[in-house]
């Protein structure tokens, strides 16, 4: 797939696909995409049709390790790392709106663990792993800790597990749902557009 532009970070270059809305933003919307992934899969570019139709820009962000070939994931560290150094641009290329940050999977953990450091309003995790699958003793449900409103959505028959609601924390469970969220994408988003309309990031 073709990508917007490509952003240099300290792990390497990222590439970034933005999509505008048609009048002025309301938010700026930045997904990451899960371990061994892509952004174009189904429940982001769902995502990113239904946020932009309701006002927001998106920008799906491939993270230095996917464009350099490989599918293993990079330190989390590094993840971090890389996506700090985008978002420090993108929120120069689109300031004055409120910036809202979410991925899939391993893009959710970054995006959760990162949002008090770039400045975050909001997050949205689809299918955040809480835990690898059959470990339920290796729990991630601190990294949901944002500080900030913060969604998840997962499919009630996810391997890696459901997380509980918290403060500031919303869970909404897909019935049917494994963790890719390919059984109805549209739904999905807009469980996710509902949720930006209450804190008033979307369009009605």
């Amino acid at each position: 797939m073709p990508h917007d532009d490509v952003l240099d970070t300290p792990r390497g270059p990222a590439w970034v696909d933005t999509d505008q809305p048609p009048d002025p933003a309301r938010a700026l919307l930045v997904l990451g995409h899960g371990a061994g992934g892509a952004v174009d899969a189904p429940d982001l570019r769902a995502l990113r049709d239904a946020a932009v139709a309701a006002g927001l820009v998106v920008a799906r962000v491939t993270q230095p390790y996917r464009v350099a070939g490989r599918r293993a994931p990079a330190p989390a560290g590094h993840l971090d790392e890389a996506w700090v150094a985008v978002l420090a641009v993108l929120r120069v290329r689109h300031p004055g709106v409120p910036l809202l940050v979410g991925g899939r999977s391993s893009g959710a953990r970054v995006a959760c663990r990162t949002a008090r450091t770039v400045g975050a309003a909001g997050v949205v995790a689809l299918a955040f792993p809480l835990h690898p699958p059959g470990r339920p003793d290796r729990s991630r449900a601190g990294e949901l800790a944002t500080g900030v409103p913060t969604l998840v959505v997962n499919g009630d028959r996810d391997p890696f597990g459901v997380p509980e609601a918290g403060p500031q924390v919303r869970v909404v469970v897909r019935p049917g749902e494994r963790h890719d969220l390919r059984g109805d994408p549209p739904g999905t988003a807009a469980v996710v557009i509902d949720w930006l309309r209450t804190h008033d990031w979307a369009r009605a």
